[in-house]
């Protein structure tokens, strides 16, 4: 969900980028094709790609014919995860505000942290995704105390917060900035920039 907002955004701002879906589950792939139909929408050129070497050299390929290269590696473990952190500048790793989410990052981490062997340029950042929209509810608070005693854990600014668009605007191909003005959500909107800025710019 949010490597296709950022995808999105960042072809409609004119640049020449490409989205490469390297997990097997296909979700990315599907929201290009659903993209495709619309002809209103700017083309998003997407691209499936498994395996491990051969991925990391393809990855390096695109990155000398397009501007940005968005990589879908699915939230786990894999060999596709391992050989597109190997290819990549940075690295962000969604977190759900729960504590069990937070007890399995030791291992992410450690994956990205080898990986700086081979990729020294490597930076990785965790994005808060899917936080409680109520403000008395204060689950982003209890997962930055826990990650303090995760070493290695360095924050994005940017919380995306559960909202009906942000689920809703891939079902149509889209980003939530995309969507139809009686649909569209200005707080989503609001997240899903400040994280694209953070990828782009941060």
């Amino acid at each position: 969900t949010l490597v296709t907002n950022l995808v999105a955004i960042d072809v409609a701002a004119g640049h020449d980028s490409i989205l490469v879906d390297a997990d097997r589950q296909g979700s990315a792939s599907a929201w290009a094709s659903v993209r495709d139909e619309n002809h209103t929408l700017p083309r998003v050129p997407c691209v499936q790609k498994f395996g491990g070497l051969s991925l990391t050299n393809e990855l390096k390929s695109l990155a000398t014919k397009y501007v940005n290269v968005f990589v879908d590696a699915g939230g786990y473990d894999s060999e596709e995860l391992r050989a597109s952190i190997l290819a990549a500048d940075k690295l962000f790793i969604p977190v759900r505000p729960a504590q069990f989410d937070v007890w399995t990052l030791p291992k992410i981490i450690g994956i990205a942290n080898q990986s700086q062997m081979y990729n020294p340029g490597l930076k990785f950042l965790f994005i808060i995704n899917g936080a409680h929209t109520n403000p008395v509810v204060k689950e982003v608070d209890e997962v930055l105390s826990l990650a303090n005693d995760i070493e290695g854990m360095e924050f994005c600014k940017t919380v995306i917060h559960t909202r009906r668009s942000i689920t809703k605007a891939p079902v149509g191909g889209m980003a939530v900035t995309e969507m139809p003005k009686n649909d569209r959500d200005p707080k989503a909107c609001d997240e899903i920039l400040s994280f694209y800025n953070e990828v782009l710019n941060g």
